[in-house]
């Protein structure tokens, strides 16, 4: 069971850390404009736009990528898993405590997303620093 759980985490957070950071890194403008899509916008209300941290947060998120898709790859090796969710929960809930600071600048629907999107990140990060039971990875 840790197994898949494993799986599930790394590839949600890989395949996510993969979109945000692709689109921030080569559509930075429009990243910042219309993050994170479907019609809401969460960034222009954190302050004016600036390239460099914008491609900065970008290249952030690909290394998280690939963090998360290489421990996939790995995934038996307990050791790699740990160590790729250590490196995932640090940021993510670093992130998540931010962005709680911040929920004032939000419609409450935009607040209610904002805590549920980047508290599943911190939970699916929290699953992958949990260690296996002996015989859950067979």
């Amino acid at each position: 069971m840790k197994l898949l759980l494993d799986r599930i985490c790394l590839a949600v957070l890989g395949l996510t850390s993969a979109y945000v950071g692709i689109y921030a890194c080569f559509a930075t403008a429009s990243w910042y404009a219309t993050f994170p899509g479907f019609g809401l916008r969460w960034l222009p209300q954190l302050g004016p736009f600036n390239e460099h941290l914008a491609k900065d947060v970008g290249a952030a998120y690909l290394s998280f990528a690939v963090l998360s898709l290489v421990a996939l790859a790995h995934v038996r090796r307990q050791v790699v898993v740990r160590l790729a969710g250590a490196a995932l929960l640090t940021f993510n809930v670093l992130h998540f405590a931010y962005h709680l600071t911040m929920l004032h600048v939000y419609e409450p629907r935009d607040r209610v997303l904002n805590v549920l999107t980047l508290g599943l990140v911190v939970l699916l990060s929290v699953v992958l620093v949990v260690p296996a039971r002996r015989g859950d990875l067979r």
